[in-house]
């Protein structure tokens, strides 16, 4: 793998990890909201990952032989979660229904705060061997003086 290749790799990685942090950091900030543009509650989002060849053609994906063949990462989708609302007996409240219920997004904050660390160590293992890349780069520079 030459060094470009790396840093591309690298970077989609980053990028992956930052979408997927900005959406955990969404899903936090909107764990008490109980009314949305759509109607009903916030809808708890999940960032849906693929590995893609890293090929800059078509020609280049056809002739890469898959043992040597290099992926890198991309967001393909923010998935909306399904599950159905919890639901938690407050009359007093402006969106409570005729029962006297009122539908809160389904998230569990620990789940979130472990993904949240999750995409931090995977982000800072990107910049590491971005850095790696970096240094071997200019270690082959210093050696061609």
């Amino acid at each position: 793998m030459d060094i470009l290749t790396g840093m591309r790799v690298s970077s989609s990685g980053m990028a992956a990890q930052r979408t997927r942090m900005n959406t955990i950091s969404s899903n936090i900030a909107n764990i008490n909201t109980t009314r949305t543009v759509e109607g009903g509650p916030y809808r708890r989002k999940e960032v849906i990952l693929e590995a893609i060849p890293d090929a800059k053609s078509f020609g280049e994906i056809l002739t890469t032989t898959p043992e040597k063949e290099i992926h890198r990462v991309q967001v393909t989708d923010v998935a909306v979660d399904r599950r159905a609302p919890i639901l938690k007996y407050e009359p007093d409240h402006v969106d409570a229904d005729e029962n006297g219920y009122v539908a809160y997004p389904n998230i569990n904050l620990m789940e979130e705060m472990a993904n949240m660390i999750q995409a931090t160590r995977a982000y800072e293992a990107n910049v590491a061997a971005m850095n790696a890349t970096k240094d071997m780069a200019m270690t082959s520079l210093e050696l061609g003086r």
